[in-house]
């Protein structure tokens, strides 16, 4: 029989759900990526698309030698949004990384290495500065190819929460991530694994439409508990 923690006592609330949804997938491994360069363009593609439009992008850009900031700098944006065609607002998206990779060189001289030294806080400042990052993306940044410890949040991490019926006393980026960060120990490889954690979750299990049977969380989730008491 399941143990599970009291709703007031968030922080173990909060583990058991890592806890159960590791038990359930397994270590995740993600960001799947060659190198950080890789995982910073994929977050700007990511946006409103799915993973596997994201590397077909990848992909093209391999193919043609241009996955590099020195690369995508030098050619013209027009030509970044042909090879990222399958991600759709591929115009947007290519104005975006050549924004990225202009203030890349400006300011860093191409390379990721001096901007990834600096702290998480300052980081994610500098990072939101920049054309086309918002707080997701900035965030993925820092996590996954930065490798600092801040907490993603994304569609499936708030439809998941939500479901489940832990209220961050609001709706907002910043309240979601709130709940994590001050519930959790600050630690990177957990924040990267519990996120990745929830976007196979979301998409396995709690969808738009949620498969309630059999999910590893329905002992706690709200949602599901209504539907059979209902």
């Amino acid at each position: 029989m399941d143990i599970i923690p009291p709703v007031e006592d968030i922080s173990e609330r909060l583990l058991f759900i890592y806890d159960r949804l590791l038990q359930c997938y397994g270590a995740q491994h993600w960001w799947p990526a060659d190198g950080d360069f890789e995982i910073v363009v994929g977050a700007i593609l990511t946006q409103m698309t799915t993973w596997s439009n994201v590397e077909k992008a990848i992909d093209n850009l391999k193919s043609h030698n241009l996955l590099s900031p020195a690369a995508l700098y030098q050619i013209p944006t027009s030509e970044i949004a042909e090879e990222i065609y399958s991600t759709g607002f591929y115009k947007s998206k290519a104005r975006k990384i050549k924004a990225f990779v202009t203030w890349l060189h400006d300011y860093y001289n191409d390379s990721l290495d001096g901007l990834f030294t600096l702290p998480v806080l300052s980081l994610r400042e500098i990072l939101l500065s920049v054309y086309g990052i918002g707080e997701e993306t900035a965030d993925s940044i820092i996590l996954y190819a930065a490798r600092k410890p801040v907490f993603v949040i994304d569609a499936y991490t708030r439809r998941i929460m939500q479901r489940i019926g832990i209220n961050p006393g609001g709706d907002s980026y910043h309240s979601f991530q709130a709940l994590f960060m001050g519930n959790l120990p600050v630690n990177e490889k957990t924040y990267n694994e519990y996120h990745a954690l929830f976007v196979r979750h979301g998409k396995e299990r709690c969808r738009a439409r949620p498969d309630c049977a059999g999910c590893c969380l329905s002992a706690i989730c709200s949602h599901r508990n209504s539907i059979v008491s209902g």
